[in-house]
């Protein structure tokens, strides 16, 4: 059967732009069509309507997915200004038949390397490019946008574009996909002309207009070439979207680079410049920066200047970008950058229906929340758990996966990663609605919250480049309770610790290792082979400790010393179990070997025999003989504030109640020389401002007790006369001698009250 040309109305269009979709709606209003055919999944048919309904605003998009293979997926998005929504919104209004005509999505699936949106021009054969070029134009977005969407006459363009697509495609052969996708748009095509009497109106990229225009070729040509395509089952939905992701830079196929320009340009019908302008003023005055009416107004003029200068109907992006450059941002790209975030491109945010239906991980999410009692609330809410209680244990576990998918609905109010582990959480909860972008964006991970967070995890773990990553993903793995994914996990963890040469890097891997052995036990989860791990792997460090810390720079010294504490506090944890004594003592003995070497940074030297004498290892005697050594004549000023800060950080504690070791750092500070003391002082300062207030102040009246000769045995220079301590010669001190090193002191440690007693 044959039709008569005038019967088929095609409206060749530019997807997302705003000029395109005023002129697709003033020819509907004029030519009021029997039915409309949209490019689009011709299997989305049944949830077309929901375009309609309210809570529906754009941006949102159609996602279609194979539900045996979520990772399997395709998305037509579109906003207020993409002809498409434009065409489907004027059809339900007007109460018109409407249906989608390109290939259903269950053929579109089936093809390997399928773009999630098939509208992408390819490189070899951009109609868009050829047609800029023979006007004379070098960008093809500049010639586009003056043809089409900087207009605002109305005037339809269609069978302009139409007659140019045919001349471009003259000659030429399309691959076999695009000839799939043409041959099943006449294929609907023909079904509409059957079923209505009036014009059937096509809305398709300007590309495919000149295959549907004009005398259809025979049903049975078409038929042949659709013959025998693949197919899979497929579900669709509506979800929201964003103006973001509609840009290219996003990785969409037929993205655009300014959305929230190309809005601007559909919604405003008049002084189009001027409120853009405004608009832009207003971002800037946000960041409080000085922009005023006058700035404007300027600014307009400029762009309009410009656009007349380079022939242009009206000023464009471009021209409007340099204009906000040049009057409102004084040429700072960086000032520019928040206009284009903010509004070029914008974060507009679409919804959907609550009634439409969900993709399968938004519903499993949804639903397992209600059985978890927890409710999904804009308002800010404490949620404190109880990890013995088996439903608080559960909600842990499903926020924790939750965290895993990226889906921030809650947010663990202390550093559980870094913590020792209890049997309390207390979670911030706060379900804001860009989250609904989140949970799509995680939905190519699976189909229930549990299995989409395991098969995240473990790609995340194979792809890690560092082996602390792969151990936080160990501890996450028990967090969120998905012990089916901590086998691939912990291989990936000996594949990258078999790989890694780099001690610290080991060292930084253990204490996650060793809180997630602690985790386990809080949440009931079985942590054997995680325990056995994390002992081999400390074998591994003890054995490579040796050759790293020789020789090192004060920066890598700075790095070890970090890598050392993480460690050292991680076993004093694993040694609490029976199974985790041998791994602390092959530790301890390693620290051992560093203590008295030569080749050791006095940073390294210091932490480690202060390590061992905190252990038990090293008796205090022995220790406070260290410290005199190392303070000792014949060692550098600044490698004695090395060892000094080694040995005394993480706590003034050991300075108010070890006499002995306050006379060694007096004696010190009082054997300095001017120079020398400026040069360490900055040393000091650091290792005494770590300490807290109140211990600050005890150290303080500890030095003023030393000054004042209240020592007794062993208290340095001011308990010279007392009995027998380290220091003891006999004689009376000698308190105006000594009132200078005391207010040294003082200063060192930001003790007001300590010089002002010494004075």
């Amino acid at each position: 059967m044959t039709f008569p040309p005038e019967r088929v109305l095609v409206l060749g269009i530019r997807h997302h732009g705003p000029g395109s979709a005023r002129s697709v709606v003033a020819e509907l209003d004029r030519v009021k069509p029997g039915a409309v055919l949209i490019e689009g999944p011709a299997d989305a048919d049944p949830v077309l309507g929901l375009a309609a309904a309210p809570g529906m605003a754009p941006p949102v998009a159609l996602l279609a997915y194979a539900p045996d293979e979520p990772k399997i997926s395709a998305c037509w998005p579109y906003a207020v200004f993409s002809p498409e929504w434009q065409a489907l919104t004027w059809a339900l209004s007007h109460d018109v038949p409407v249906r989608f005509c390109d290939l259903p999505a269950s053929m579109m699936l089936t093809e390997s390397g399928t773009e999630g949106d098939s509208r992408a021009r390819s490189e070899e054969r951009d109609p868009i490019g050829r047609l800029a070029a023979a006007a004379g134009y070098d960008d093809p977005e500049r010639w586009w946008d003056d043809v089409i969407e900087s207009r605002l006459d109305g005037a339809p363009p269609f069978p302009a574009l139409t007659e140019a697509m045919a001349e471009l495609r003259d000659g030429g052969s399309d691959p076999p996909r695009e000839r799939r996708r043409e041959a099943h748009m006449r294929q609907v095509l023909r079904a509409a002309l059957k079923e209505t009497g009036g014009v059937v109106a096509v809305v398709c990229g300007a590309w495919h207009a000149p295959a549907l225009a004009g005398p259809l070729p025979p049903a049975a040509r078409d038929a042949a070439e659709l013959r025998g395509t693949p197919r899979r089952k497929a579900a669709l939905a509506w979800v929201p979207w964003t103006h973001s992701r509609l840009a290219a830079a996003s990785g969409y196929g037929a993205g655009i680079t300014s959305p929230g320009w190309y809005h601007h340009l559909f919604t405003t019908r008049d002084a189009v410049i001027a409120r853009w302008l405004t608009r832009v003023a207003g971002v800037l005055r946000e960041r409080d920066l000085p922009v005023s009416s006058a700035h404007v107004i300027e600014a307009v003029r400029l762009a309009e200047t410009l656009a007349a200068l380079r022939g242009r109907p009206l000023a464009g992006l471009a021209e409007v970008t340099e204009a906000t450059k040049s009057v409102m941002c004084d040429g700072d790209d960086v000032i520019l950058s928040y206009v284009t975030r903010d509004l070029v491109v914008g974060e507009t945010l679409g919804s959907v229906p609550p009634d439409a239906p969900p993709v399968p991980l938004d519903a499993d999410l949804r639903a397992s929340a209600r059985s978890l009692k927890l409710k999904i609330d804009p308002l800010d809410k404490t949620l404190a758990l109880d990890l013995r209680r088996d439903i608080d244990r559960r909600r842990s576990q499903f926020l924790h996966r939750l965290l895993v998918l990226g889906i921030r609905w809650g947010s663990v109010t202390a550093d559980l990663v870094r913590g020792t582990g209890t049997f309390h959480e207390t979670w911030s909860l706060r379900w804001r609605p860009e989250l609904a972008v989140a949970v799509i964006d995680a939905a190519a991970w699976g189909t229930t919250v549990r299995d989409a967070a395991a098969a995240r995890i473990v790609a995340d773990a194979r792809a890690a480049t560092r082996l602390s990553d792969v151990s936080l993903a160990v501890v996450r793995v028990l967090l969120a309770g998905l012990g089916g994914a901590l086998e691939p996990v912990l291989a990936a963890l000996d594949a990258r610790a078999a790989a890694d040469a780099d001690v610290i890097d080991l060292m930084g891997a253990v204490p996650s290792l060793v809180r997630a052995v602690r985790y386990g036990n809080v949440r009931g989860t079985p942590v054997r082979s995680l325990a056995a791990v994390a002992d081999a792997l400390v074998t591994r460090v003890c054995a490579g400790l040796p050759g790293a810390a020789g020789g090192l720079a004060d920066d890598a010294a700075g790095r070890l010393r970090d890598a050392l504490d993480g460690v050292h506090a991680a076993l004093a944890l694993r040694a609490q179990s029976a199974d985790g004594a041998a791994s602390r003592a092959r530790w301890l003995a390693a620290l051992a070997g560093l203590a008295d070497r030569r080749d050791v940074h006095g940073l390294i030297a210091g932490r480690v025999t202060r390590m061992l004498a905190d252990a038990g290892s090293l008796p205090w005697s022995a220790a406070a003989v260290r410290f005199r050594a190392a303070l000792s004549a014949g060692v550098a000023p600044a490698a004695k504030a090395a060892w000094a800060e080694g040995f005394l950080a993480g706590g003034g504690l050991l300075l108010i109640h070890d006499r002995e070791l306050l006379c060694v750092l007096d004696e010190w500070v009082i054997s300095l020389g001017d120079e020398e003391f400026t040069g360490v002082l900055p040393l000091l300062r650091r290792t005494f401002g770590e300490f807290t207030p109140p211990e600050r102040a005890g150290v303080g009246r500890a030095v003023r007790a030393l000054a004042a000769g209240a020592g007794g045995a062993g208290a340095g220079v001011a308990g010279r006369a007392g009995a027998g301590g380290p220091g003891s010669g006999g004689g009376a001190v000698d308190l105006e001698r000594a009132a200078g090193a005391v207010r040294a002191v003082a200063a060192i440690l930001g003790s007001g009250a300590a010089a002002g007693g010494a004075a």
